[in-house]
């Protein structure tokens, strides 16, 4: 026998490709459907006393509700938020599925096929690989333990249409005075979906809270107004090298490892207001976008308090710039950002060039450079910064009136808030969250969620401080810093360097990422601009340009029935 569970996900993929070419030849030319892996029965002696607990669920006996759920999960060991068929890493939305499958909150046909679109889902960002968030937001369709209506769903004595349930309105049941029962609780009397969640997700995603009372047309993207993010690094940003090693950088630039937090902060404010983003963010030619203008509520950089982990030969002066601040080092520091929405990778590109300007390699004025389309109309080509470092903070929900939420609903492609399109209009930027969230509260009980936490955050931190005492003992006994190990030690020769200078760039990572010879960013290659990408996708899918392809009524959909058709789209002259 074949020994299956060693194989990479790939080569059980072929495997599994060419057993069902092996059942069309026995059954000519036709593949059985596969049975499903969650209905097959299992081997087991106790399977008749426990074959009531295994029948299915009916859903026309439990009624419905629609609920925001807000979550958190540390990304780094998944493949991004969103769902992919493909990939070596499971996703978020993968894991929240098999939790809600297996909780039964939800009744899919097929319940090993991930399709949200029946449970009126939608989500309010969809991070990228390895990108955590603190913050997330769902909105989900689930199953409810509020009493089924007796009747036709109309306002009667027995009970009333308060809010949200199968038809957009929530039941409320009232008190019966003849059978003088209690009326129905919708949160104390609801299941409790946290809870329940819990236990079934990996203990790096956990449902923090959820929200009772929604209006009907709410959406976790369109009702959105606000998303908060933060990116985290260190100071200094990778490990320096003593002075006695460093061979030549570029002028101006910091000491290797070392980051001007004050310049970063100078820079940070320029995001602020209104502005193109369109250097910095990547273009996605799929969405057709041509209007980049965002708002930005707040952009500063700010030390977190209390979590730096000591290094004292950092405090040496060999290994420090001077002046500067007072130790211990390292620090640590984030990014803030908060804005009503952003573009596709348009934090990790914000970030990269605040670090170019933390190194002394460009001034903050890039920035405003940078912003300005006029002076730049092509975006120079930089890296972009590390994932795993970004938090998806938070998500504010100040407006949940329902004809707002369903005009925004409406909209297609990416969201485009109002002052987008008047960048003059005065709008609020100190955003309140309206959601009456129920928080997973349990003092002191094993399901509590601070507790669940904790058991996480003391593995991770036993690892950081172990890590942390071995770079510090191994840092007191190699030979660093001339003078600071015995004579008979053997130090460490000045590297004898020449030719172009080479220059390390920090991008969010764990290390410098050596570049040579540092090129500013106003005078390396320009990408193609955005019409060219737009028109380039556009004429890859059978249209003249992206003006055609625009201008085709239902153009996504036309693209959809075409592949489906294994031809190239007709367009027409109606606007979508």
């Amino acid at each position: 026998m074949v020994d299956y569970s060693r194989w990479t996900k790939d080569s059980l993929v072929e495997r599994v490709k060419e057993l069902e070419e092996a059942l069309k030849l026995q059954h000519g030319g036709v593949v059985p459907p596969p049975a499903s892996p969650s209905k097959a029965p299992k081997k087991d002696k106790r399977r008749d006393k426990s074959r009531k607990n295994d029948r299915k669920l009916d859903p026309s006996k439990y009624s419905t509700r629609l609920v925001a759920l807000k979550l958190a999960y540390l990304g780094k060991n998944y493949n991004g938020f969103e769902y992919q068929p493909s990939g070596n890493l499971p996703t978020i939305e993968e894991e929240l599925w098999k939790a809600l499958v297996k909780s039964c909150l939800i009744f899919p046909d097929r319940p090993d096929e991930v399709d949200f679109g029946p449970w009126g889902y939608s989500k309010c960002g969809r991070t990228d690989r390895g990108v955590s968030a603190f913050g997330q937001v769902i909105a989900i369709r689930l199953r409810s333990n509020r009493p089924l209506p007796k009747a036709e769903p109309r306002e009667s004595e027995d009970a009333v249409m308060t809010g949200e349930g199968e038809e957009g309105g929530k039941w409320e049941q009232q008190v019966d005075p003849e059978e003088n029962k209690p009326a129905w609780d919708p949160v104390a009397d609801e299941i409790q979906y946290c809870r329940v969640l819990n236990r079934l997700l990996p203990p790096d995603i956990r449902i923090l809270a959820w929200a009772p009372t929604l209006p009907p047309t709410f959406s976790a993207r369109f009702s959105c107004r606000e998303r908060q993010y933060c990116y985290f690094f260190t100071q200094p940003a990778f490990t320096p090298v003593p002075t006695n090693l460093e061979g030549p950088s570029t002028p101006g630039a910091m000491k290797d490892g070392w980051l001007d937090i004050d310049a970063m902060r100078t820079a940070a404010k320029l995001f602020e207001g209104v502005h193109d983003f369109r250097n910095f963010c990547k273009i996605d030619p799929t969405k057709q976008i041509i209007n980049f203008r965002r708002r930005v509520f707040e952009s500063n950089i700010v030390e977190v308090k209390d979590v730096s982990t000591a290094l004292p030969y950092l405090n040496h002066p060999e290994f420090r710039p001077q002046p500067l601040p007072e130790g211990p080092y390292p620090k640590v520091y984030y990014f803030h950002v908060r804005g009503s929405a952003f573009l596709w990778h348009q934090i990790r590109h914000m970030i990269s060039v605040l670090f170019l300007v933390g190194q002394g390699l460009e001034e903050p004025s890039i920035i405003s450079d940078l912003l300005d389309t006029v002076k730049t109309p092509r975006k120079p080509n930089y890296l972009m910064a590390d994932e795993v470092p970004l938090v998806l903070w938070d998500c504010i929900f100040p407006e949940l009136d329902e004809a707002v939420a369903a005009a925004e609903t409406a909209a297609e492609g990416i969201l485009m808030d109002d002052e987008a399109h008047n960048p003059d209009a005065e709008v609020d930027t100190n955003l309140k969250d309206a959601i009456d969230w129920a928080w997973v509260t349990e003092p002191g009980s094993q399901n509590d969620l601070v507790s669940q936490l904790w058991e996480y955050w003391r593995g991770k931190k036993i690892d950081e401080l172990l890590a942390s005492r071995l770079l510090d003992c191994i840092s007191t006994k190699v030979p660093l810093v001339s003078g600071t190990q015995p004579e008979s030690t053997v130090l460490l020769s000045k590297p004898n360097r020449s030719g172009p200078v080479s220059q390390r760039i920090f991008n969010g990572s764990n290390m410098g990422r050596p570049m040579g010879a540092y090129v500013p960013v106003l005078k390396r290659p320009v990408q193609a601009s955005v019409d060219e990408i737009n028109d380039k996708w556009a004429q890859s899918k059978g249209f003249v340009n992206a003006a055609e392809m625009t201008q085709t009524k239902n153009w996504r959909s036309a693209l959809k029935a075409a592949k489906a058709a294994g031809g190239a789209p007709k367009s027409d002259n109606h606007s979508e």
